[in-house]
């Protein structure tokens, strides 16, 4: 899966599953334009010859420099893996409408913003692929995750809404769907409850991610990959 040269924002892309995806694009010979808080990123876009931009996902004129340091940069952007951070956890109705707009901007707008952004520099180059990085509580919820689990399910609607929408214009939009990841602690509790038996390495989510991004995937639109050892039982 050779990006050649095509050039791809990553978000929240210090750590974890973001820090898997640039490295795991950046060997496919994508040129990247890394965001995040953490001065981390400076250092990995050094690393990967990518350009670095430190800020906030729920910032949005931190995702227009982001932006805007790609096109300076290179020249044009052709997609974007959009990824982020976790949200609030609390018992269901004791969490506050403070906490509900924050994942609201961190969870679901993120990816509302950028598309803005993106969408008429893509429909000018003839076409793009955007990823949305979720979770398996968009398709099962859990409780234990609820404002995750509500807005991340309203994030698979927009993913397939954008790529209703813009599939004729040659951009596609999909969402990968991780259960839990090695990038975080996973306790035996959890552990017993995952067919596979373990969590997921962070390369193996880059891998789905990389594909989706790929000419491979070339009429794959719309999806909400779950991407979880077995964990959820929906079909």
């Amino acid at each position: 899966m050779n990006g050649e040269g095509r050039v791809v924002l990553v978000t929240a892309a210090s750590r974890g599953i973001g820090e898997a995806v640039a490295r795991r694009l950046h060997g496919d010979g994508y040129r990247l334009a890394l965001l995040a808080r953490s001065a981390e990123v400076v250092e990995l876009a050094r690393e990967l010859d990518a350009v670095a931009v430190q800020g906030s996902v729920t910032e949005p004129a931190d995702l227009q420099r982001l932006v805007d340091e790609a096109v300076a940069g290179y020249g044009r952007v052709d997609g974007a893996v959009i990824n982020t951070g976790h949200s609030a956890k609390g018992e269901l109705l004791e969490l506050t409408d403070e906490q509900w707009h924050a994942g609201l901007d961190l969870l679901l707008l993120l990816t509302v913003r950028l598309a803005r952004i993106l969408t008429p520099m893509l429909e000018s180059r003839g076409g793009g692929a955007l990823v949305n990085v979720s979770a398996f509580g968009a398709r099962e919820p859990s409780l234990d995750f609820p404002i995750s689990s509500a807005l991340r399910a309203a994030l698979g609607g927009f993913t397939k809404l954008y790529a209703d929408r813009y599939a004729a214009a040659g951009i596609r939009m999909n969402a990968v769907l991780p259960g839990f990841v090695d990038s975080y602690p996973v306790d035996a509790a959890t552990r017993s409850r995952i067919p596979a038996g373990r969590p997921a390495r962070v390369d193996e989510i880059a891998a789905t991610v990389a594909w989706l991004m790929s000419d491979d995937a070339s009429y794959v639109t719309g999806q909400s990959l779950v991407v979880d050892g077995g964990l959820t039982w929906g079909f």
